[in-house]
């Protein structure tokens, strides 16, 4: 039996249920069970009238006749106005309509649904007119196993068309017979040159074929054809790109390590008098304030905390990915997988984010786990829930249900605040980090800086390189989720978020340095806001998309957009912990030799 899904539109970004159109429905409609990740996405998977057997070819098969009033008329014309497309499944197979390319020797490229109708005029009419897909020229393909004689379906395609049914005499719904359409003639619908308009009172007779296809391809490799990677020279392209700027920025941290570090130690050992000791300049003379703790220290530990709860989550998240168990064959896997890691993760962020707060000299330890347990998602539960309200007001399948919002409350409060909680008592247990030099009892006084060496200046400097590193995959990304098409290239994106954290950690270490070297101790912040300054080009980004590449004009789907950018803006500026603990490496190892000298 065929299932239908969600309708969906690139322009609206609202999916709805495929019986909020006076579709054709069965006798009773049932719904499908759904993960937590499907009910997220706004899938809605309910039985259909379409029923096929298997090697059981039918033409012009009759589902249904609906006669449209002026409510059902308007409906299907704004979904036709905002190209909403209908999806379906077939064995776990998303329906797809394949569209040729110019190089017929090219495999085709397959849209995932068909529209719901089109827009079009009249030959020598100017007056634009609404037609409905009332007929599906439905193709199955199965492979057919020579061994067990079994067959076993490998493809689902469909060729819509819009057709102005006629028949002969009085309607019957018992044994309706077409004149337009008649398998006893051997008469199918090829072409829609005469299209079904979409008016009030305007008779539509919904009708489908059923093709059965042997294929080649095996059961196993079926879903090759909807992931087939056609720009993959567009992915070396970035990967290459992304090298050459780690290539730069190790060299540069080299240069600093090996080089300037080691040189200025030799010579600071060397120094045989107080008065060259005295006239030595540089990051040398702030050894004894380095480590002081930061201002709003305990904020800077939640944010750490965060960070390494986020990098726990997508690292384990892309190891399952490229390992196949997240495919988009899956439904929702890849969203429920990020979602309970997120939980799960929770115990490392207790720990990350105490054990941190410990080393600040820190001892309300229960204060600073609540703030790590329920500062983040707070705010995305905030934006969220505005979102929801939102799409809810829009009658969209997209809006959470309550027992689906109830489930996600449970997972915070039941599941992550404790493991948060354990993670803190076991970190805050712990014996402190201890600082490499003792730290000075007045703070020294920092020079004037030079106008490059401002904060501000330096911070958004920091994050050029980090996003000059992703943007090209980033397109994809965004491609796949708000243009309704797959992703599945996690190998490609690893190597990315591999480059990126390379990235991130290298140009904060080099800014750290030259921000030492100006005598300028205050480096825990700058440290963290530096690559975190990449996520504000993340949005920026995406508003650059936005206008574009999408047709968004809604002004509840622009906001749905930037809201959800918002989000995803604010856990990439989260996840940039590792730049920090790198950072603080570098300094803890240059200022290890300075204390025993």
């Amino acid at each position: 039996m065929v299932k239908v899904n969600k309708l969906t539109s690139i322009k609206t970004q609202l999916p709805y249920s495929y019986y909020t159109l006076p579709f054709c429905t069965p006798s009773k409609i049932v719904d499908s069970a759904e993960n937590l990740g499907e009910v997220l996405r706004g899938d809605r998977i309910e039985n259909s009238p379409y029923v096929f057997n298997m090697g059981d070819a039918k033409m012009c098969n009759v589902l249904c006749r609906k006669t449209l009033d002026s409510k059902t008329a308007k409906a299907f014309k704004e979904k036709i106005d905002d190209e909403y497309r209908v999806n379906m499944i077939l064995d776990n197979l998303p329906l797809v309509v394949p569209i040729q390319r110019l190089d017929q020797e090219s495999p085709p490229v397959y849209q995932l649904g068909y529209h719901v109708g089109l827009k079009g005029q009249y030959s020598g009419s100017k007056e634009e007119k609404y037609f409905i897909h009332n007929h599906l020229s439905f193709i199955v393909k199965y492979h057919k196993d020579s061994q067990s004689n079994s067959a076993r379906i490998v493809g689902f395609e469909v060729k819509p068309f819009s057709v102005k049914h006629t028949y002969e005499g009085k309607w019957s719904d018992e044994k309706p017979r077409l004149t337009s359409c008649d398998p006893h003639t051997r008469h199918t619908v090829v072409n829609s040159n005469s299209p079904q308009e979409v008016e009030d009172k305007a008779e539509i007779i919904f009708t489908y074929d059923v093709e059965f296809q042997d294929s080649d391809v095996k059961w196993a490799s079926r879903w090759d054809a909807y992931l087939l990677m056609t720009d993959d020279q567009i992915h070396w392209f970035s990967i290459v790109n992304s090298l050459m700027i780690v290539l730069f920025l190790s060299g540069m941290v080299a240069m600093i390590m090996l080089r300037t570090l080691y040189r200025d130690i030799s010579k600071y050992n060397e120094l045989e008098t107080q008065e060259e000791a005295q006239e030595e300049t540089g990051w040398k003379l702030v050894h004894g304030d380095v480590f002081r703790p930061p201002f709003n220290s305990d904020l800077l530990c939640v944010y750490v905390g965060t960070g390494v709860q986020f990098f726990g989550m997508i690292l384990v998240t892309m190891m399952f990915a490229i390992l196949g168990f997240l495919s988009p064959s899956n439904r929702g896997g890849l969203m429920t997988a990020m979602l309970l890691l997120w939980v799960f993760m929770g115990i490392f962020a207790g720990y990350a984010s105490t054990r941190l707060y410990k080393m600040f000299k820190g001892s309300e330890w229960k204060k600073i786990a609540l703030r790590t347990a329920v500062m983040f998602p707070g705010v995305v539960s905030a934006i969220f829930f505005v979102l929801n309200a939102l799409i809810w007001g829009q009658k969209s399948s997209g809006a959470v249900p309550f027992g689906t919002m109830f489930a996600l409350i449970f997972l915070w409060f039941g599941i992550s605040v404790p493991l948060v909680f354990v993670g803190s008592y076991i970190g805050f247990k712990k014996p402190a980090i201890e600082d490499p030099v003792k730290t000075n009892k007045i703070p020294r006084q920092i020079p004037e800086q030079a106008w490059y060496m401002n904060p501000a200046f330096s911070i958004l400097i920091g994050g050029i390189l980090p996003f000059g590193a992703v943007f090209i995959e980033l397109f994809f990304i965004l491609t796949s989720i708000w243009l309704n098409q797959f992703y599945y290239i996690f190998g490609f994106l690893f190597l990315v978020f591999a480059i990126l954290m390379v990235t991130c950690a290298e140009i904060t270490i080099v800014l750290c340095y030259f921000q030492l070297c100006s005598e300028d101790y205050l480096w825990w912040w700058r440290s963290y806001l530096t690559s975190g300054s990449s996520a504000l080009y993340l949005f920026l980004y995406a508003t650059f998309y936005f206008f574009t590449k999408l047709e968004i004009t809604k002004l509840v789907s622009g906001a749905l957009y930037f809201g959800y950018m918002l989000i995803a803006s604010y856990a990439f500026f989260r996840a940039n912990r590792d730049n920090r603990i790198l950072c603080m490496l570098m300094v803890h190892k240059a200022h290890l030799f300075i204390g025993e000298n």
